[in-house]
């Protein structure tokens, strides 16, 4: 038996990256997996064989009425929502007096605003039945600066403190709000960003190396961890902001371990 066995999970971003491996990793553990992008993928299709009941919207997460008609339909299928995890999102940043105020807006849009629509949309049905777990997911550059990253960072240093305050307005109905803040995770997202030949490989370099783990992550690994926040494990937790990110925010290494043999 799954440690979600039965359980309504409604995943944004379903269609790739961390929301698809999330969706897979529920499948696996029994949910019932309704997902949310703006196109399905033919990944989805590992979902739906894993799990038969699993279902797919194609919508936007900055249209409200779109994603209350996906989660109305969620209810009327199968009675409710138990599980959020908001892993849409895209990037977007540069020195502030270079960013458009339109790219500004897109990014809080999507990233920020989407995910106060997704939790918006599935809070009636928890609190009608007084339970479930929230889990957004924003990024390490939520909880410390990165050069650039003014919008990208913006938007989920706002997701951070939104999980905060759900999770101080809802704990006594019984809902847990947590957050997952990964580090650099090779996604498609990452890929066009900074995977390709366009982002100087130097550069790359010098941020994986600030994952004292001496890697990027996987898409995975974060589901991993929306796996034990949406589960039963984690039922005295909420509120937290959870760096998964192979040691990124862990401090500064500057080599001197390479001195001691630790190198690598």
């Amino acid at each position: 038996m799954g440690r979600l066995e039965s359980r309504v999970a409604f995943v944004t971003g379903a269609a790739s990256g961390i929301g698809f491996a999330t969706a897979l990793r529920f499948a696996q553990e029994g949910a019932i997996v309704v997902g949310l992008d703006l196109a399905e993928t033919p990944e989805w299709k590992r979902v739906e064989a894993v799990a038969p009941a699993a279902s797919f919207h194609t919508a936007d997460v900055r249209d409200a009425e779109a994603q209350n008609a996906a989660v109305a339909a969620t209810v009327a299928a199968h009675g409710g929502v138990d599980v959020l995890v908001t892993a849409a999102g895209i990037a977007g940043g540069g020195p502030v007096h270079l960013v458009s105020a339109e790219a500004w807006q897109t990014v809080q849009d999507v990233n920020l605003t989407g995910t106060f629509l997704s939790a918006k949309a599935v809070l009636p049905s928890m609190l009608e039945r007084r339970r479930g777990s929230i889990v957004t997911v924003a990024s390490v550059e939520g909880l410390e600066g990165a050069e650039g990253g003014s919008t990208y960072n913006a938007s989920k240093g706002g997701v951070v403190l939104l999980t905060k305050n759900m999770a101080i307005d809802y704990g006594r109905m019984g809902i847990r709000v947590n957050c997952i803040c990964p580090g650099f995770i090779d996604t498609p997202l990452f890929r066009r960003v900074i995977g390709g030949e366009h982002f100087p490989a130097e550069y790359r370099e010098r941020i994986r190396e600030q994952h004292k783990l001496g890697r990027f992550g996987r898409p995975e690994e974060i589901a991993a961890a929306a796996l034990f926040f949406a589960s039963e494990d984690a039922s005295f937790v909420t509120g937290t902001a959870l760096p998964v990110d192979g040691g990124f925010t862990a401090g500064h290494g500057v080599g001197v371990v390479n001195l001691m043999g630790l190198g690598g």
